[in-house]
């Protein structure tokens, strides 16, 4: 039929830009590479999707997560789909940082990110759903002092050890303010960080104190041998968030990831 063509067209443009360097895309040549990737993922999905249906307890899910989410909720999520579906394999991959997710989500590396954004996401090109919102506490080792102690009051802390996170960060800057606002200076951090293994390990001593997510305490409190202090100072964090791409065919391991993210979520969600 007329107008009808078995091949693509030629672009028509330069592609590529050849120099001393070596080669690169032009503008162009970007354009087709981008458009390329999609093509490419949604071909991968198929073959996902084509797998799935012939053994729906089988798959693999590529998840992006930041600290200290990646050792709260992702764990627990992860646990309660293996129960069910022992044969789906998980790839997480843990950055420091939200925007570095969200580039990795937009090349089609993870299916999907989990984590603490600072602000709304504006991003046209995915959904994000407000899983839960988080709040900061304050937690000893249970061979601590504190540990037993009923009451305890700010200024009766600051000479202690503390593992915090890093300065500059949101959460410092929130304990920071705590300390402030009941009039005294706040704790100089003998270690600081974000993973959460090294604030655990560092409180199981019964030296240190930290302050650690709600949320991480309520998935992984079962195994960690800390007290929460009876400190009753808010400081709440923003919103855990699952962000996925618009327009793109998730694959049904994606979608089980999602809709399970929200059942774990559920007792965080509730009354906040």
């Amino acid at each position: 039929p007329a107008g009808f063509h078995t091949a693509p067209a030629e672009p028509g443009v330069p592609l590529l830009d050849r120099s001393r360097q070596g080669i690169e895309p032009t503008l162009y040549g970007r354009a087709l590479i981008k458009r390329g990737i999609v093509i490419f993922d949604e071909l991968r999905q198929s073959v996902k999707d084509i797998e799935f249906l012939a053994d729906p307890t089988a798959g693999e899910v590529r998840i992006g997560s930041t600290e200290p989410v990646a050792g709260g909720i992702v764990p627990a999520i992860i646990e309660r789909l293996n129960r069910q579906h022992p044969r789906i394999h998980f790839h997480v991959v843990v950055q420091a940082d939200f925007t570095t997710l969200q580039r990795e989500l937009h090349a089609r590396e993870i299916d999907l990110m989990i984590g603490r954004t600072l602000e709304s996401i504006s991003d046209e090109n995915t959904d994000s759903e407000v899983l839960f919102n988080d709040r900061l506490l304050f937690v000893a080792g249970l061979k601590s002092r504190w540990a037993r102690r009923r009451k305890i009051e700010l200024a009766d802390l600051i000479d202690e050890p503390w593992s915090l996170p890093p300065d500059g960060s949101v959460p410092r800057s929130l304990i920071v303010d705590a300390f402030r606002a009941a009039g005294v200076t706040a704790p100089r951090a003998i270690v600081s960080g974000f993973a959460i293994q090294l604030h655990t390990s560092l409180l199981a001593s019964g030296r240190f104190l930290a302050v650690l997510p709600e949320s991480t305490l309520h998935f992984s409190v079962k195994h960690l041998p800390i007290k929460i202090l009876p400190v009753d100072i808010p400081m709440r964090l923003s919103p855990v968030v699952i962000v996925t791409l618009k327009n793109r065919t998730h694959s049904p391991v994606a979608q089980l990831f999602v809709d399970c993210a929200r059942e774990v979520a559920k007792p965080l969600a509730i009354g906040r």
